[in-house]
């Protein structure tokens, strides 16, 4: 059966002059116009479409890809606000509603924010909404400390920052795990940094210990290398300076010196960082 809101693989059942139409199980045929239509494919063949409602509710289909589906989290545009709600760009003929009660805040059109499509099984109608807690979970059973996910920014409080993981879940970002500038809408790779109790998920800008480590241990040596073996970066420069340089916090600076020390491939002298080997270098 054919399914709203998603790309499915239907096969061609009938050829008009103003298009295809195609086996959607329980929905019935549904129209391929003939701007979308292959022009090579006959009755039986089979082809990927995405299905949703035209301006009448009837279920169409496009071979163009929207911006989002079902079950995806997107920054979208509104290109229009009325009495049903707002309606977002999502790059197809009819535009995307997000009612008034499935708005976080008061949408604007021309502003841009990020919501969820999911299937209105009352209306039976894509629908999106920008309060993301109804749709997606706050934490996730396959997700573990130490994995890479990808985040979608979506809302800053007191703490930090609400980003969508992966596209399936919720977690936050705390200010004190964040070394660049973030927006709304923004996409960043980060880390599971560890999950609480009660499954809530906490992340981190940082690759998880001690990969993060030896990553930053590798770049300062590489550093000190291309600038002849010296460096007037060390554990007592501020964190502003360590942070524009390497974009990690000071102790973490620190613990990657220590164990470059450790393994004596520099030198840590009061106001500056050495090569083994270049103790000697004569101060300029």
């Amino acid at each position: 059966m054919a399914l709203l809101g998603r790309t499915n693989r239907l096969d061609v059942v009938k050829k008009v002059d103003f298009g295809l139409y195609l086996d959607g199980g329980r929905l019935g045929e549904i129209l391929l116009p003939k701007r979308y239509a292959p022009a090579q494919v006959e009755v039986g063949d089979s082809l990927d479409v995405f299905v949703y409602l035209d301006s009448e509710d009837r279920p169409i289909a496009t071979t163009e890809q929207p911006k989002a589906m079902v079950g995806e989290t997107r920054l979208l545009k509104v290109v229009e606000v009325n009495r049903t709600g707002a309606f977002l760009d999502w790059g197809l003929p009819k535009d995307l509603l997000v009612p008034y009660g499935e708005q976080a805040e008061p949408m604007e059109a021309g502003k841009s924010y990020v919501v969820h499509l999911y299937l209105d099984r009352i209306r039976n109608r894509v629908t999106a909404s920008s309060k993301l807690q109804r749709h997606l979970p706050e934490g996730s059973p396959w997700l573990k400390p130490g994995q890479q996910v990808e985040l979608l920014i979506w809302g800053e409080t007191k703490l930090g920052y609400k980003a969508v993981v992966d596209g399936s879940c919720l977690g936050l970002l705390f200010h004190g795990e964040v070394f660049r500038p973030l927006g709304y809408g923004d996409r960043v790779k980060g880390w599971v940094k560890s999950i609480r109790p009660d499954g809530k998920l906490d992340l981190t800008l940082r690759r998880a210990q001690p990969m993060e480590r030896g990553a930053l241990a590798d770049r300062i040596l590489r550093d000190l290398r291309d600038n002849g073996g010296v460096s007037t970066l060390t554990d007592r420069s501020a964190p502003g300076e360590i942070q524009a340089r390497y974009h990690v916090s000071k102790g973490s600076y620190k613990k990657a010196l220590g164990a470059l020390y450790k393994k004596r491939l520099i030198v840590i002298e009061k106001d500056r960082i050495l090569l083994a080997g270049r103790e000697k270098t004569k101060r300029g």
